[in-house]
């Protein structure tokens, strides 16, 4: 008689469908670009400046580090 754990278990990963969707989705995308990074980010940029949507764009880093933003001159 086995133990339990000498039982042999067929392993099948878990499969998410979510991020199945995105990751075939994102191959979509990066091979009509070629898989060129640089043309993939391209196209991104182009397709969020024409989604009609408000683009959000990080500001300027106004300290290197947080100890430096809580140092008083």
């Amino acid at each position: 008689m086995k133990a339990m754990y000498e039982e042999e278990i067929p392993y099948e990963p878990w499969r998410d469908p979510i991020v199945a969707e995105v990751r075939q989705a994102r191959e979509a995308l990066f091979a009509e670009s070629g898989y060129d990074i640089h043309e993939f980010c391209r196209r991104l940029e182009a397709r969020q400046a024409s989604s009609g949507h408000p683009i959000v764009k990080r500001g300027e880093v106004l300290a290197e580090s947080p100890s430096e933003a809580l140092r008083k001159d």
